[in-house]
């Protein structure tokens, strides 16, 4: 038995108003039931009917020749989001909507190790889709794609969450780092689509398309407490600020002993101190198995890194770490990292 759709009161006959108010509109069969497949497009065609005119089709003119991408309204001052790789070492460009609008911008601010990118332009633009969590997220939830590569307004795709807690490899000028929580996804990304919107099924913004995985598949930044912080500090200081240690880690079983004993499984195994920086004046060493820092436990380098913003530059930090079979607390102080 397909579940059947209530209309709500006041609403014409064949649209749906979700939670948060996006308009779904929906098909009947004959015997008044919902159809699966039905349902299922009309919730897409509600999510695409909410974003298309909120995505731009960014064009980018470089002393590399030109390139383009896309972008979602992100305040009702006029700031986009996209991707840092789409805007590059430019400083303006031209965005134009679907409804055939288009406004110059310029560049506000740029981050080559979330990719993530905001500019504003020199006009009004459509008011901002509502933004979710990415956390909120699970494999197998609906999520809708939306682009506008190359100004063709509405390139839509579907598809569901393919799994979470990727990871995607991200270099600035002089260092790089892993994005972490990256949403993989079956609706394919078109060229043209990085810097668009990956939706949930209520319309909600909870991503920022941003590469394709292969055949089939794309990656896009998540939408959460660490990327709402890394757009706050772009719209407002152009830049992000961010702690370093200095060590390479990678994420490692802990022996059944010390999982039994701590109640966590994984650690991050310290596989390089790079000389005179900060983990090593803290003096740790090569082989350690970072349990915690400040008491908070580590489950996979990206843990580390959300640590590891501005408000840690330059404050007293303890970590713990197992060391020969016993457990060692060591004070770093974290430098600004310098890209």
């Amino acid at each position: 038995m397909h579940p059947s759709r209530r209309v709500a009161p006041g609403v014409a006959h064949g649209v749906a108003l979700s939670a948060n108010g996006l308009r779904i509109p929906s098909s009947r069969a004959l015997d008044g039931r919902v159809e699966p497949l039905d349902a299922y497009s009309a919730i897409v065609v509600g999510v695409a009917d909410n974003l298309t005119p909120r995505v731009a089709a960014l064009r980018i003119r470089g002393r590399r020749g030109e390139s383009a991408g896309s972008a979602v309204v992100l305040s009702d001052e006029g700031h986009l989001i996209t991707n840092a790789h789409v805007v590059g070492g430019a400083t303006a460009g031209e965005a134009a909507f679907g409804d055939g609008t288009t406004a110059r911008f310029e560049v506000v601010g740029t981050d080559a190790l979330s990719d993530l990118a905001v500019v504003r332009t020199d006009r009004e633009v459509p008011s901002p889709p509502e933004y979710g969590d990415a956390d909120s997220l699970r494999v197998g939830s609906l999520v809708v794609a939306v682009g506008n590569p190359l100004g063709l307004a509405g390139s839509v795709t579907a598809g569901v969450v393919s799994a979470l807690g990727r990871s995607m490899p991200a270099r600035g000028r002089t260092t790089a780092r892993m994005i972490e929580d990256v949403i993989q996804t079956d609706a394919a990304l078109n060229p043209g689509n990085s810097g668009g919107a990956l939706a949930d099924s209520q319309g909600r913004v909870v991503g920022i398309n941003t590469a394709v995985a292969g055949v089939g598949l794309g990656l896009a930044v998540p939408m959460n407490a660490t990327t709402n912080r890394i757009i706050y500090q772009l719209m407002h200081d152009g830049r992000v600020r961010r702690a370093y240690l200095g060590l390479v880690s990678s994420p490692a079983p802990l022996p059944p002993a010390w999982a039994d004993r701590t109640g966590q499984r994984i650690g991050l195994r310290v596989v390089e101190v790079v000389e005179s920086s900060p983990a090593a004046m803290a003096d740790l060493h090569r082989g350690d198995m970072v349990l915690a820092v400040n008491g908070t436990p580590l489950g996979n380098a990206g843990s580390l890194q959300r640590l590891l913003l501005d408000d840690a530059i330059g404050s007293r930090v303890e970590i713990t770490v197992i060391r020969n079979g016993a457990l060692v607390d060591v004070v770093a102080e974290p430098t600004e990292l310098v890209d």
